[in-house]
């Protein structure tokens, strides 16, 4: 049986630069950064270099960098601490299709008294711009809105939405976890104020991530307690892991034009040939402006959870959403948003490939696919 992994938004593998580069910090190079003598100083310069390589990839300077220990916290650190630093009044703006990480502290603002604003999504995905106009009126405005969604690809405009945003004096949050690594990103050209990235999605390890934070953005600290990342994020650098995240954002960088080229090929044969071979199927959200490794498929009138069950019995793994509402037995909030009908919501599975991903690999989905479905539809009491 092969082993298929189509599951790479959820988490990727890590690199085996990455690891190299990693493990003379667990033996060899295990001093505090903090500390003035030898041994912390040879961490403090590789962090120094991480730091670098990290800016590199989103066209940031190195100061604008900090480490957090992954996604959530920097979604977190972005949106809270932003609101914090402004004030009281602050009002929140988000959207329906955003991830966990960024609708919880949304949520927790509202319960606090801010003001939240939700915007809706058409059925391709694509944020509501008038909607999002409407609700910028100029006062204290805090916005967070996803480059790119976890489950379906799509890309939002995320320059014109931060410049709208700036036009109106509001702080722009974009959560860029997905985007980071399989899009060109350059933060001197795209107003944003705060950017949230995630080492695992880009072939790091989990556990480690960063928020990139412009020159003047005024943000509280999220977790205090030391003067380390410039006195705005507290505690012990998590070395090895910092090493990772560079090395890993090295790679994208120097790689992304050949990965995005192969990556989208693969997923658009897969992509095509599912279409082709498995009855009344759909792919949610906009095809023209999604992430290359993405694609999101209906499968009606069929459980989702039931194809997955059965992928991963022939060693094919996938999702049928976000890894962090695994397990739940409604659909996707964020296939609800865009409206598709509920015998396709259902059924909705989500393929996300790597570089590592081959022809063979995505050869071997197209073969076993249609028996899948086919099976799954005889039984389906909504046939």
């Amino acid at each position: 049986m092969k082993n298929v992994y189509l599951d790479n938004n959820a988490t990727t593998m890590i690199a085996p630069e990455v690891i190299e580069a990693m493990l003379p910090f667990f033996k060899d190079l295990w001093g505090n950064p903090s500390s003035m003598h030898y041994f912390g100083g040879q961490t403090g310069k590789h962090i120094s270099t991480a730091r670098e390589k990290v800016a590199a990839l989103i066209g940031a300077e190195p100061s604008e960098i900090v480490f957090t220990s992954c996604g959530t916290e920097s979604n977190n650190m972005a949106i809270r601490g932003s609101v914090e630093a402004t004030g009281s009044q602050t009002k929140v703006i988000t959207s329906r299709v955003e991830h966990p990480a960024v609708l919880g502290p949304c949520q927790q603002l509202k319960n606090k008294g801010h003001a939240l604003t939700e915007i809706g999504v058409n059925s391709s995905g694509q944020l509501n711009m008038a909607d999002l106009r409407q609700e910028l009126t100029g006062e204290p405005t805090m916005v967070s809105l996803m480059w790119a969604n976890n489950e379906t690809g799509v890309i939002s405009p995320i320059d014109e939405i931060a410049a709208l945003v700036k036009e109106f004096g509001g702080i722009m949050h974009t959560d860029a976890v997905q985007a980071v690594g399989k899009l060109r990103i350059d933060v001197k050209k795209t107003p944003v104020d705060l950017l949230s990235l995630s080492g695992h999605k880009l072939h790091a390890p989990k556990g480690i991530g960063a928020l990139y934070v412009r020159k003047g953005t005024r943000l509280n600290p999220f977790l205090i307690g030391g003067h380390q990342e410039g006195g705005r994020r507290g505690g012990t650098e998590n070395v090895p892991y910092i090493i990772g995240l560079g090395v890993a954002c090295d790679l994208a960088a120097k790689n992304m034009d050949k990965e995005i080229k192969n990556v989208a090929k693969l997923r658009d044969k897969l992509e095509n040939k599912l279409l082709a071979t498995c009855p009344n199927t759909s792919v949610n959200g906009d095809r023209a402006n999604r992430l290359p490794n993405t694609t999101n498929i209906s499968f009606q009138f069929i459980e989702g959870e039931a194809i997955l069950y059965h992928l991963s019995d022939i060693g094919i793994a996938a999702s049928s959403g976000s890894a962090c509402t695994s397990g739940a037995l409604e659909p996707s909030h964020v296939i609800r948003a865009m409206g598709v009908p509920f015998t396709a919501a259902h059924g909705s599975i989500r393929f996300s490939l790597s570089r590592y991903n081959t022809t063979e690999e995505i050869n071997y989905v197209i073969e076993k696919m249609p028996a899948i479905v086919k099976k799954l539809r005889a039984i389906s009491p909504f046939v």
